[in-house]
């Protein structure tokens, strides 16, 4: 398995995919999530892009982690394995992560619930883009 051979389309047309559903889902969840984080609007540094930025780019690797685990965990690079695959590593991994940082944190289960959904949502675009893409 080569790391580098992955379609690169796919993995930044679903970083982009992804990228834009955040930024629906955070703007209709707005007020929870800020409830969660305990902080209000204007406690946001609106002049700040690195968060932005950095979105970007785990996106990006995220996506490219679907793309490439995707043949080498189920043998075909189609929608349904990558659905598959980002759903699996949705709860293997980063649902059980945030339950774990979570509860030491003491979060709320509402920004759990927040968190992980977009995560899942991101995993299983990035599937269906790999997947289409194949």
């Amino acid at each position: 398995m080569s790391h580098f051979a992955v379609n690169w389309l796919a993995v930044i047309v679903a970083t982009i995919a992804s990228f834009g559903f955040g930024a629906g889902w955070y703007m209709l969840l707005s007020k929870p999530w800020l409830a969660g984080i305990g902080k209000k609007m204007e406690d946001m540094n609106k002049g700040d892009y690195t968060p932005f930025i950095w979105s970007a780019i785990v996106l990006f690797v995220m996506a490219y982690f679907i793309a490439l685990l995707t043949p080498a965990l189920t043998g075909a690079t189609n929608v349904g394995n990558g659905l598959l695959v980002g759903a699996h590593m949705w709860v293997g991994f980063i649902l059980t992560a945030m339950v774990l940082n979570h509860r030491y944190e003491g979060r709320p289960w509402s920004l759990t619930a927040i968190n992980g959904g977009y995560l899942l949502a991101v995993l299983l675009i990035d599937g269906l883009m790999i997947g289409l893409f194949g």
